[in-house]
């Protein structure tokens, strides 16, 4: 008869026990890993994140080490062995559903994070989960709710997935669950398995965003993501034709938005380039990706807060793309403070474009800074040099 007491493991087995505990401790060294960066740039960001990567090449190892230096709570849901029921909530009929309704009751490992409110939460084995229960795991990415519960907003969504062909069973992402993610190859270097088997592994430093720098980052990324996009129109949205593809990243209005808060991120805490890079390719795929990096690279925008200082003391960027961007920065920068005097510091800026000649570049920002103007503040002097501008932006009446 049980005494119901847990016993200790058989003498035989202590010994192993006890060897296993031992092989388990290990230790950690700074080290450089490009998409060790990446992951944490995306989830510092709050993006959701998707990393592709061959059995057993240590994306669930990643993802300890990562919650394990963030200080949080790791959630890890096999989303190849859950049910659609299982993220869509399971029904609880009360005494009056009429009145009541009929709640959906959430699992445990949603009720363990809304309780803390914050954590890791991690999605293994994505593409061996069948279509039925990639549509359900839509709603809990996109609106972040499991059944009637909320999950927290500081709480980190990341995946994993193997590609189809290496997967059990495995199935392409449907095109509307891939493009809620950020998709990063996640690999193997074999010295740093050597390193590891000998009790040493590397992690990489958390991208901290600077509070000083927030500001600046937001409208420097506004600018430059904006910018481009009025540049290359084409690339808003650009859905693949072949399943696969659409499995992976790709660009669409949704993407965008992830792309802007990454490099808002990126500048505010000084990301590495090949983190940033990857981050960046990883949302909106690689072909528009590779071109908004190219374009970043010549951008070199001036600081929108100094310009809004002291309007007087810059110069307009001689290129056309440079100054769109700029100007939809500085509009942005004002938008973010508005004030009667950064208000008329921007109209100060956008006297530039005009008495430079290019008027239509600065049509659209003229538009967004007067849409700013609070009922209290004078018009800036000097105004009438701006109607046409406003005309040709559509914001005063007799716009073409």
């Amino acid at each position: 008869m049980s005494t119901g007491r847990q016993q200790g493991p058989p003498a035989a087995l202590a010994a192993a026990d006890a060897l296993n505990t031992r092989l388990g401790i290990t230790r950690t060294e700074p080290g450089a890993s490009h998409q060790l960066e990446a992951l944490a740039l995306a989830v510092t960001a709050n993006q959701p994140v998707l990393l592709w990567g061959e059995p057993g090449i240590g994306k669930s190892a990643g993802m300890q080490r990562l919650a394990a230096s963030l200080g949080v709570a790791l959630e890890t849901v096999v989303a190849s062995v859950h049910e659609p029921s299982d993220f869509a909530g399971l029904p609880v009929v009360g005494d009056d559903p009429a009145t009541t309704g009929v709640p959906m009751a959430p699992p445990d490992w949603a009720v363990r994070l809304a309780r803390t409110g914050h954590g890791l939460l991690f999605f293994d084995e994505l593409s061996s989960a069948p279509p039925a229960v990639q549509a359900a795991l839509l709603r809990v990415v996109l609106e972040r709710r499991v059944g009637s519960l909320a999950v927290p907003p500081s709480v980190r969504i990341v995946a994993a997935a193997n590609p189809p062909a290496s997967a059990a069973d495995g199935w392409h992402l449907s095109a509307p669950l891939a493009n809620r993610f950020v998709h990063l190859d996640w690999t193997h270097d074999p010295r740093t398995v050597a390193r590891g088997m000998a009790g040493t592994w590397p992690e990489a430093d958390l991208p901290v965003v600077d509070p000083a720098r927030a500001a600046g980052a937001a409208t420097r990324a506004r600018g430059a993501v904006s910018g481009f996009l009025t540049a290359r129109p084409g690339l808003v949205h650009h859905m693949p034709n072949d399943a696969e593809a659409r499995g992976r990243a790709w660009p669409s209005p949704r993407t965008w938005e992830m792309a802007l808060r990454l490099l808002a991120t990126g500048y505010a805490a000084g990301a590495g380039r090949e983190a940033l890079s990857a981050a960046l390719t990883g949302a909106v795929g690689d072909g528009a990706g590779l071109e908004l990096l190219t374009y970043l690279e010549h951008l070199d925008l001036p600081d929108p807060e100094r310009v809004l200082a002291d309007p007087g003391a810059f110069a307009l960027p001689e290129r056309g793309d440079r100054q769109l961007a700029f100007l939809i920065a500085v509009v942005a920068a004002v938008q973010a403070g508005p004030t009667r005097p950064r208000w008329e510091a921007g109209w100060a800026v956008l006297a530039k474009a005009v008495d430079a000649g290019v008027p239509d570049v600065a049509a659209r920002a003229a538009a967004d800074l007067a849409a700013l103007r609070d009922p209290s503040w004078p018009v800036p002097a000097g105004i009438d040099a701006f109607v046409e501008l406003l005309q040709l932006a559509g914001a005063l009446p007799g716009a073409r």
